[in-house]
């Protein structure tokens, strides 16, 4: 099949539009991408995902581009204007709307949720998913996701409800330290007033979002409730009142087959110490771990 470039809306964006003038230029010129990588000594997958407003620079790019296509700062002038937003345009309304949410309900599966994650975490986290993109890329990607925080941490912050699958305290992300950091972080934010967080344990079997990544449910002031489901690689925003209704639905359900947020606090504690022992793996841990698991 071939490659389909991406839709890109220059008039909403000025990632968009950064993207869109690389793509009028290139091919006005016409150049493929593999020749303007080789031409900007560049990475040609990272100029991709620049071209399709997925990622932004973090060098000298606006000014390569500048002087490869003869646009007098143009690209270092939309650069200033794009830099200024972190997120994606597939992810800016999400961004928006749990901005202004006053509650936020979310179950995840395979990582800690993006509004508990730690720095280390998140950074090592963002490395495995994206392999090949630069250091100053990760930086910034990890930068956005730790700023989004702040809203946790507001005057009045919203309610939160994260439940989260055992794997996200199982799975090895950074190493035992970065993974001991991360839990430990998760029982100071299950303290918080306005944050309560269960684990769903591997015990109850299947259960209604088993074949979803995340899904999150957000109340806004004086509007109907939105549901968010997102994937590895796509997320979808819903809308309609059936839709969202199938997901409250899920999520209660999932609410109910959780462990108690105190029962949660304690399975985080005894998976901390497997996370301890595996610095020093031996016998003792490898019994202890296996009673753990038969114990949840």
């Amino acid at each position: 099949m071939p490659f389909q470039p991406r839709e890109l809306f220059p008039d909403r964006s000025a990632r968009d539009l950064f993207g869109a003038e690389i793509r009028r230029h290139r091919e006005k010129a016409d150049m493929s991408l593999r020749r303007l990588s080789e031409v900007l000594n560049y990475s040609k997958s990272h100029l991709a995902r620049i071209e399709g407003a997925e990622s932004l620079p973090y060098d000298d790019l606006p000014a390569k581009l500048d002087a490869c296509f003869g646009t007098d700062g143009l690209f270092a002038r939309l650069y200033a204007l794009a830099k200024n937003e972190p997120f994606p345009g597939k992810y800016r309304r999400v961004v928006e709307i749990e901005s202004r949410a006053v509650v936020i309900e979310q179950y995840i599966s395979g990582s800690a949720s993006g509004l508990l994650q730690t720095p280390e975490y998140a950074e090592s986290l963002m490395r495995g998913v994206h392999p090949h993109a630069p250091h100053a890329e990760i930086e910034a990607m990890v930068k956005a996701r730790v700023d989004r925080q702040a809203l946790l941490d507001r005057p009045k912050p919203p309610r939160c409800w994260f439940i989260l699958d055992e794997a996200v305290l199982r799975r090895p992300v950074g190493g035992s330290e970065a993974m001991r950091d991360q839990l430990a972080s998760l029982i100071r934010r299950g303290t918080e007033s306005h944050v309560t967080i269960q684990v769903l344990p591997f015990a109850v079997g299947e259960h209604p979002e088993m074949l979803g990544g995340a899904l999150t449910l957000y109340t806004v002031p004086e509007g109907p409730q939105v549901a968010y489901e997102e994937g590895s690689r796509s997320g979808t925003i819903i809308e309609d009142r059936g839709g969202v209704a199938v997901r409250r639905e899920n999520y209660d359900l999932l609410r109910a087959m959780a462990l108690s947020p105190r029962d949660s606090e304690a399975m985080i504690r005894a998976v901390m110490k497997d996370w301890t022992h595996a610095d020093q793996p031996g016998p003792e841990h490898c019994r202890v771990a296996q009673e753990q698991l038969q114990q949840w």
